[in-house]
């Protein structure tokens, strides 16, 4: 998780002057050590001196001391203890000192091992430098101590979304696929495989179908720790602890006899992503079938005796694709307009998404992301028809190893429907045994997505019937990897990379200087290696943003009515064509998280000088172009994250006693949450501001609707009373069930409206005394049915008048939802009461039906 851009410290110092209450009684009874009280004395004085002089490092060795020798002052120290830890662990964290950090944390919690917010805050610290196992366990300490902590509840939702992702709830759910892993595990058990090894065990539901069939001896590995626990206690519950050996390892470590007694006849696994290989199932059956399973079936003993033989479930795959226009995956991949906001991105270079799956394979590229096609907004439309990319047999370790340097091979594939082309979609066919498979193709229902290979390699080009578009398959590092690399059209090659520098006619002419055809290929192949050495990396969700017109267009309008505003103050009433002198400049700030153009919008008015929060060079190197392209001098325009030294320099006045003309906050995350601890930082950007100054957004709206939508129930828990294929599983996944889903697309969400959209919170960022923390909004049905979610989305003010929405159709920002706990049963015309509570970057919901009939028209 990446670390906050900046920390907002909210608490206040301690009162370093408070005396214990009953200091008189617990000096009674220690007067026969007076030497220690004499040191416990001498060292909480000096504790508190160092507070006061921001010493924390001592303040924090001296409170130990205390604390060690005299334990009956933890009720008295705990507060400024914890105050002190929390200082001097951002110190230790700004200086890199990690190590450090972490051993402060283990010794506070020997004297306080249950002070849940040491715990929580531990877990935080954890959390933010990618250690998500460890920190569930913290928060999960916290939440025992307190179960109604907020601060630990809220962390440990957002940590369980990592540990165990949505699809482990759809997969659970999709009784078909289970029905269909049960029948194939049983028939191979049946037909002599007794002894079973479950890679990637997850809540070990594979591994307890072999037992349940008949094996004789079963054993499963699981490296998350997280699932790796969940197993254990789901296989406990079920009987078969005894029966079935865990192990917290990954299967590339096992090895025979450390780890399994002997070779396996069985391997059963679903180590497998969207693109089929993206898990490493490749590596785990080389590994497997060279160390942990019994020779295939083709392989015979020395006496001509049919030896004893392994096998693997799933047999094998088929992996299908088709090329698809799509403005939903166009828009999150590579730049779709000529001018944002109205600023030219002529200069900008290449800009594109880090998903390419070039021929040449770099660590910084993903090969391909991944959609569920049928939910995308907008839709797509084929324009191909599906072809097999590739089979493999898992059962065969020679094909297996020598996936890597297959050669790659080329398709020719006739364009059926004319479009623009925008990616490679990929699908595939496990083929579990002989006789059952599962599909994950577009128009399945099923827990698995499509893998998507963007092309973005080429600008608007269109495919027109008749085409054949010509298709590399590789898999050189055991990524499948797809690539649209040239069209064939009247036969002519032209080659997607380029296709933008050179568009052969319908009749072309012959050159009569074929040495100016020469200079000018030459000048065009000097501009495509510019380019691509120039280019430039953002991430899906910013690539969407800069593809947000609207957006733009409201940010330039509302920045230059309040800049405007300001230069008449400033002026004295009489407004003035032109800069202002240097001494009249108007500062803005620009906050956002990632990328973002709003600085250049800014220093584009005219008389402002703007300092942007873009860290990344490249990406800064792109705003600089953008600014002198534009005409912007780039005196304007600063990036102040290069002068300061650490996090705790944001928000700092531009210089002097000169104060911010605007502040730009980043309010919503992509996913569809607030963003963590806005209102502080509200609070923090209303004090830097010029009179008649302005933060933006001033406000935002929490708009929501009442739905029924058994999909969004699927993906949060595992449904029903009925056990798992007879096992008892739910229990204990379901306790990683988070109550609000995010990253959804409301407009394409399988769901029934059963209200119109109400108004359920409102955030002002201009005025603190406007905002609450709870309300209670009373929503009437419209339709009758279950409630059981909550879809919200925002409404952002950026003054009173302008206003950009998280639903819009061009929206880079995702929806999310309320889930629920039990459904609602409504009629039409009911008035169901809902209690929104926002705490920090979560919104809860509690509903229920209003008792009175009265109307609330």
């Amino acid at each position: 998780m990446k670390p906050y851009t900046y920390y907002v410290v909210v608490s206040e110092m301690p009162n370093t002057n408070a005396r214990p209450k009953h200091s008189r009684r617990t000096r009674r009874r220690r007067r026969g050590d007076p030497a220690r009280d004499e040191l416990v004395s001498s060292s909480l004085q000096s504790a508190q001196q160092c507070l006061l002089n921001q010493d924390y490092g001592t303040a924090f060795v001296h409170y130990l001391l205390v604390l060690n020798l005299a334990p009956e002052f933890k009720d008295f120290a705990q507060e400024s203890f914890r105050f002190t830890l929390f200082k001097w662990a951002e110190e230790l964290d700004s200086l890199g000192r990690i190590q450090e950090l972490f051993d402060c944390y283990e010794q506070a919690l020997e004297i306080l091992p249950a002070d849940e917010v040491i715990l929580n805050s531990m877990g935080e610290h954890l959390f933010r430098m990618g250690f998500r196992d460890e920190a569930a366990g913290y928060f999960h300490k916290a939440l025992k101590l307190r179960p109604e902590f907020p601060e630990a509840r809220e962390n440990f939702y957002r940590v369980a979304n990592w540990l165990v992702e949505r699809w482990h709830f759809l997969m659970l759910n999709d009784h078909g696929r289970n029905q269909k892993y049960q029948q194939a595990i049983q028939k191979a058990v049946q037909s002599g495989c007794s002894t079973v090894l479950d890679i990637g065990t997850g809540t070990g539901i594979l591994g307890m179908c072999a037992k349940q069939a008949g094996a004789a001896e079963v054993y499963a590995c699981e490296l998350s720790k997280t699932m790796y626990e969940l197993a254990c206690e789901v296989v406990t519950a079920n009987g078969m602890d005894g029966d079935i050996k865990i192990l917290h390892k990954k299967s590339l470590e096992m090895e025979v006899p450390t780890d399994i007694p002997h070779r396996v006849s069985l391997v059963v696994t679903e180590t497998v992503d969207a693109g089929l290989f993206g898990e490493g199932i490749i590596e785990s059956l080389i590994h497997a079938w060279h160390h942990l399973l019994l020779p295939p079936k083709s392989n015979e003993n020395t006496f001509g005796e049919q030896s004893a033989t392994g096998r693997v479930i799933p047999a094998g795959a088929t992996v299908f694709a088709m090329a698809v226009e799509c403005p939903e995956i166009r828009r999150h991949h590579r730049l779709c307009v000529t001018e944002v906001g109205g600023l030219s991105m002529a200069a900008c270079g290449e800009i594109h998404s880090p998903v390419s799956c070039s021929s040449e394979p770099e660590e910084s590229m993903e090969p391909y992301t991944t959609e569920r096609l049928s939910r995308l907004p907008g839709g797509y439309t084929a324009l191909t028809e599906p072809f097999t990319a590739l089979t493999i047999d898992f059962n065969n370790v020679q094909e297996l190893e020598g996936l890597s340097s297959r050669e790659v091979q080329r398709i020719q594939l006739p364009v059926t429907q004319g479009g623009e082309l925008d990616a490679l979609a990929v699908w595939f066919q496990l083929h579990l045994d002989e006789e059952s498979s599962l599909s994950t193709g577009p128009q399945e229902d099923t827990c698995w997505e499509q893998a998507i290979y963007p092309v973005h390699s080429t600008k608007c080009f269109v495919l027109k019937p008749g085409d054949e578009l010509i298709v590399e398959v590789s898999c050189r590092d055991a990524y499948l990897r797809l690539s649209g690399v040239a069209v064939l059209r009247g036969g002519r090659h032209i080659h997607l990379d380029n296709s933008s520098s050179w568009q052969p006619s319908e009749n072309p002419v012959p050159n009569p200087n074929p040495e100016a055809e020469l200079c000018s290929a030459l000048a065009c192949l000097q501009t495509n290696q510019k380019q691509s050495i120039d280019s430039c990396l953002l991430e899906c969700s910013e690539m969407a943003l800069l593809n947000n017109t609207d957006y733009h267009q409201s940010f330039r309008s509302a920045l230059d009515k309040l800049i405007s505003r300001l230069k008449v103050r400033q002026h004295g009433g009489v407004g003035t064509a032109g800069f202002p002198p240097a001494s009249g400049l108007l500062y803005v700030l620009d906050v956002s998280e990632g990328f973002s153009l709003l600085s250049v919008l800014a220093a584009s008015q005219g008389g402002v000088k703007a300092f942007s929060s873009v860290e990344k060079s490249k990406q800064q190197d792109v705003l600089k172009k953008l600014a002198h392209s534009n005409g912007i001098s780039e005196q304007l325009l600063e990036f102040w994250l290069n002068r300061v030294e650490d996090e705790q320099g944001m928000l700092q006045r531009p210089s002097g006693e000169k104060l911010w003309s605007a502040i730009i906050l980043d309010c919503v995350e992509t996913c569809g949450l607030i963003r963590q601890k806005l209102m502080e930082k509200a609070s923090l950007a209303r004090c830097l501001l010029e009179e008649g100054g302005h933060i933006f957004p001033e406000r935002i709206v929490v708009h929501g609707m009442l739905v029924e939508s058994d999909t969004l129930l699927r993906e949060s828990a595992v449904q029903g009373l009925e056990p798992t294929l007879g096992f008892n599983i739910a229990p204990f996944i379901n306790q990683f069930t988070v109550p609000v889903h995010v990253f959804l697309d409301f407009s394409t969400l399988e769901c029934r409206h059963l209200s119109e959209a109400a108004e359920l919170f409102v955030l002002n960022l201009m005025d603190a005394n406007s905002n609450y923390t709870n309300r209670e909004v009373k929503v009437k049905v419209t339709s009758a049915g279950r409630i059981t979610a909550v879809p919200f989305w925002y409404q952002i003010y950026l003054d009173q008048e302008i206003s950009v929405s998280s639903l819009g159709r061009n929206s880079h920002w995702k929806q999310a939802a309320v889930v629920l706990p039990e459904p609602l049963q409504v009629q039409a015309g009911d008035w169901v009461c809902l209690n929104v509570k926002l705490h920090k970057s979560t919104i809860s919901v509690i509903a229920h039906l209003e008792n009175t009939s009265v109307s609330m028209e």
